[in-house]
């Protein structure tokens, strides 16, 4: 999408519907080449169009697919794409039922609009690993739908009876009669839009399931693909933010007169911040003359009425809360826990997360001071537009959110209180204020993203276990510390029930393991803004989860395998299929390893979807080093191959990312220490294993894959070095000399 020639017509009469093209264009495309792409106002199509009675937005084709006259077929994705792969993905379900000529098919991430909202959340927004099955279903009935009006179109032209045409590749024929999509398109987008359509069996699937290149991988490979922080607009100035040092903290003074000397500040404005703070936006004519401003910028700050986190006093709090009575989420028998003839006693620490996508947060604003345009890589299109229009005085529908590419995010694109769009927001209205007009570009520096919080929560964990000489567990005694992420958001009525935040306890209350197991929870308040992270809860309840059981198993002598088995009720048939895939692939059992290596093995369920790891491992110079990992799968139907192996290996990567030296977020004194890739670690290219990925086989519907491969990668890995050492590893990053 070209951001750029989008953006061009920003504050122009000419209002963009689709990339390059204005209203009057894209009305005389409509009527030339058949669908059209009625993406404003929400779920709006051109006056030819008939309105398809007892339809949704949503389940209209209107808003969803345009065939031009050479037969391209291009498809409205409801998301955002942030290195997923669901620019290619929805477009295949519907290339499926269409029976398009896959060459032809082209895909575009849409504005924010109605007729683009989640079936299954209401709000259009990309998260919780839900796309390809919220969606499965409505994007199969799009291509359905259009099919079936392609294909009446045709019989109308071949004078036969629809059920007399086929459809393959593009074409609708019937005996000798050919027309493609393209020829097509005009007369049918004057049939009716059918209500019901019968969808393919899996057996017919000519599309999904194949290994297919993603839509994007050509522009992104060679660096033609824009994103949102490549937006451009004709008189765009740019603006830097000078963000308190403490959370929360308010400005109580501004000397800029340094910050003025600077060619190509044009000014400095003090503005309203995210949760109650105030700072300084520096507005200049690129990035470089606002940074250099905003560093010349002298600014006393008031941080008198807030909390100064302190992580080393902050984790010493929090281990004494966890030998508390907290919150009871699930209550078992441990009464037997005392009198067991063995116990385990281990308390885990997690330290709070930074997201530290490769694209730091941006957006490109123009405000009038009655409508808005803005372009950004949200996750959050409907809670965004709320909060920007809110911020500005204006009803939604006032503003235009234009979806961008994004260059990662894991989470941090969407925040209940759009922090980055409101700050853009507050400096688009003070610029205006100030007599002044025209687009701004928000940039976050590197420095301010690690800085900026929403992080992953820090978590204590203290578990009491009793079991006996064959493994079997009389008791397990669990209690978790942690800010809830969902407290005080819109999110809270529905995933908040009895002061427990479900996120912070999601893989120790639900888990699939058979075990008399009673939690409690504590959510301390916090002033550290957190959010969630890459598989959420699971991030770090998995680790918990998985490396106590291993440690059972090997206390009691049995095979970590064999005991995870025995502990899975005969209903987790996809827990058993993913394990022992992975383990039947990797050589497990059966391989000998190298003098010094070591297997590791763990599970773990998220959004619906199993993966199962067996790792290969050693320490080297006293480090631990990750080999190879073996990933079996169950996601159910498998839409794109390539994309799952995509997902599993670069969740495996990030997770790799959180074991090693570094990688933590810590305060002093309200301030974060780390502001660059310096001093928070991520996993590079040369920590990278060799990771092989099998899916098990189904036809059921998909289930999520974008975060499913990151929980049970560390625990697998800290079950291969606990075997090296003898000694258990109870913390993320791993600590070599607490083992």
């Amino acid at each position: 999408m070209n951001y750029e020639h989008l953006m061009a017509r920003v504050g122009s009469k000419r209002e963009p519907l689709a990339p390059g093209v204005d209203r009057r264009s894209f009305l005389k495309l409509g009527a030339a080449s058949g669908f059209s792409l009625g993406l404003f106002p929400a779920g709006g199509a051109s006056a030819a169009e008939p309105a398809a009675t007892g339809l949704k937005p949503q389940q209209d084709p209107a808003a969803f697919v345009s065939i031009d006259p050479s037969g391209v077929v291009t498809v409205m994705v409801n998301r955002l794409d942030f290195g997923q792969g669901v620019i290619t993905g929805l477009p295949m379900l519907v290339a499926e039922e269409l029976d398009a000529d896959w060459s032809k098919v082209r895909g575009h991430l849409a504005p924010a609009a109605d007729a683009y909202k989640d079936p299954g959340f209401g709000i259009q927004m990309t998260g919780g690993s839900s796309a390809l099955h919220n969606s499965w279903q409505q994007y199969r009935e799009l291509g359905a739908r259009t099919r079936a009006m392609l294909v009446a179109a045709a019989a109308q032209r071949f004078n036969v009876d629809a059920s007399a045409c086929k459809v393959a590749n593009g074409v609708v024929s019937s005996g000798s009669k050919r027309a493609s999509f393209g020829e097509l398109a005009a007369d049918a987008m004057k049939q009716p839009v059918p209500e019901k359509v019968v969808l393919k069996d899996a057996k017919n699937f000519n599309r999904i399931g194949k290994s297919t290149t993603r839509l994007d991988a050509v522009a992104k490979s060679s660096g033609r693909q824009t994103f949102g922080i490549d937006a451009r607009a004709d008189g765009m100035k740019t603006v830097l933010i000078l963000h308190p040092p403490v959370f929360g903290g308010k400005v109580v003074s501004v000397d800029a007169a340094h910050a003025k000397t600077v060619k190509g500040v044009v000014d400095v404005l003090k503005v309203d911040l995210d949760r109650g703070a105030t700072g300084v936006a520096v507005v200049a004519d690129g990035y470089w003359p606002a940074k250099m401003g905003r560093d010349a910028l002298q600014v006393q700050w008031n941080n008198d009425a807030v909390e100064k986190v302190d992580s080393e006093k902050l984790r010493a709090s929090y281990r004494e809360l966890a030998t508390k009575p907290g919150i009871k989420v699930r209550e078992a028998d441990t009464s037997k826990i005392a009198g067991a003839p063995k116990k385990i006693t281990a308390e885990y620490t997690f330290p709070y997360l930074a997201h530290a996508p490769m694209e730091p947060l941006n957006c490109l604003i123009d405000f009038d001071g009655s409508n808005c345009k803005v372009i950004a890589g949200s996750q959050f299109q409907t809670i965004d537009q709320a909060n920007i229009a809110a911020t500005l005085g204006i009803t939604p529908d006032k503003v235009q959110l234009t979806t961008a590419m994004a260059g990662g995010g894991f989470g941090r694109r969407a925040v209940p209180t759009s922090d980055c769009l409101v700050e853009a927001a507050h400096v688009a209205k003070a610029w205006r204020a100030s007599g002044k007009s025209g687009p701004l570009k928000l940039m976050w520096s590197r420095e301010d993203d690690i800085r900026g919080g929403y992080y992953r929560p820090m978590h204590v964990h203290r578990a009491e276990i009793g079991f006996d000489e064959k493994g079997k567990v009389l008791g397990w005694k669990h209690a978790i510390v942690g800010q809830s992420i969902l407290m005080g958001t819109p999110f809270e009525q529905y995933m908040v029930k009895n002061g427990v935040d479900s996120v912070t306890v999601e893989g120790v209350a639900d888990t699939v393991y058979d075990l008399p197991l009673s939690l409690d929870v504590h959510h301390p308040k916090v002033n550290v803004p957190v959010l969630w992270w890459r598989s959420v809860g699971h991030s770090h309840t998995a680790f918990v989860m998985e490396t106590l059981i291993d440690e059972i198993a090997r206390t009691s002598g049995q095979d970590p395998v064999a005991y995870r088995r025995s502990l899975l009720s005969d209903k987790h048939t996809r827990h058993r299929a993913a394990l022992d895939l992975a383990v039947s692939k990797s050589g497990y059992g059966k391989k000998q390893l190298p003098a010094g290596h070591a297997f590791g093995v763990a599970m773990h369920e998220s959004f619906n979807s199993v993966v199962a790891y067996v790792v290969e491992a050693s320490v080297k110079d006293g480090q631990p080093v990750l080999h190879k990992v073996t990933a079996g799968v169950h996601c159910n139907t498998v839409v794109n191959p390539l994309s799952v192996e995509a997902q599993v290996q670069g969740a495996a990567l990030m997770a790799l990312g959180t074991t090693l030296p570094g990688s933590a977020i810590t305060l002093k004194d309200g301030v974060v220490q780390q502001s660059n890739f310096g001093e928070y670690t991520v996993a590079r290219m040369p920590q990278m294993p060799v990771i092989e990925v099998f899916t098990v086989t189904s036809t059921d519907v998909p289930t999520g894959m974008g975060e499913p491969g990151l929980p049970p990668l560390a625990p697998a890995f800290a079950n291969a070095i606990s075997k090296l050492t003898g000694f258990p590893l109870r913390e993320l990053p791993f600590n070599m000399l607490h083992s």
